[in-house]
């Protein structure tokens, strides 16, 4: 890796968004020498996660400047942006210049939302990536998905792996590992059932049910985004 490598990432903070997807991706892109890690917002006050995090933005989406990558995280909160003009144009322009574009869980809806993922391949959570096909997307079962500079992971936990996968992509492999090291990111669940093949009929059944309370106002603002396409 080069001494002189430097990354100017530009994180999206929203309001109910699910924290892990920003955290995780946060640790491992923050960890590349000269990083700058930026929190985006519409506005400087904290926001608050879906389950009671309150994280602060540190630039707006106004007054942040040239990106070498944009990322946005996932959860319940991602509703309002498939239909907010302001962040779709942010993105759009981010997207643009910037080297990587990344979607982290149904992150990767608001990027299809904005027009981005429209001929390539791409993942989100298990439950909505049936969903991407509403933007002209390719869904893909798989963890972390690359199409050129546009990197997608799956839900939650997936935005570690799609981070190191970056991380490789700009200074390396050895240095990525390094990362993984030093984080000790070595993933040894206490129980297999962390995709829905794996899991018991019962368990697969108890959380669908909970998610689908989510999923029918999710999939009434993909179908309204898309016409606007």
């Amino acid at each position: 890796m080069s001494e002189t490598t430097r990354l100017r990432s530009g994180l999206l903070v929203f309001p109910n968004l699910t924290q892990l997807d920003l955290t995780g991706p946060y640790e491992v892109l923050a960890r590349l020498p000269g990083a700058e890690t930026l929190l985006l917002w519409k506005n400087l006050d904290p926001v608050r996660s879906e389950h009671g995090l309150t994280i602060l933005p540190i630039a707006t989406l106004a007054s942040c400047g040239p990106l070498d990558l944009i990322l946005v995280p996932g959860g319940a909160g991602i509703n309002p942006l498939l239909e907010d003009a302001e962040v779709l144009d942010f993105l759009r322009r981010a997207a643009a210049e910037a080297r990587y574009v990344v979607g982290v869980c149904t992150g990767s809806l608001v990027l299809g939302a904005a027009g981005l993922l429209r001929g390539r391949r791409a993942t989100t959570h298990w439950m909505s990536r049936d969903l991407l096909r509403s933007f002209g997307a390719e869904p893909v079962a798989q963890r972390v998905v690359v199409d050129g500079k546009f990197f997608t992971g799956g839900g939650v936990t997936a935005g570690i792996d799609m981070a190191l996968t970056v991380m490789a992509d700009i200074a390396g492999a050895e240095h990525a590992q390094s990362v993984q090291l030093g984080i000790e990111y070595a993933p040894a669940p206490p129980f297999d059932c962390g995709r829905p093949e794996r899991a018991a009929p019962e368990i697969l059944g108890a959380v669908t049910a909970r998610l689908d309370r989510l999923r029918a106002d999710r999939y009434a603002a993909v179908q309204r985004a898309a016409q606007r396409l």
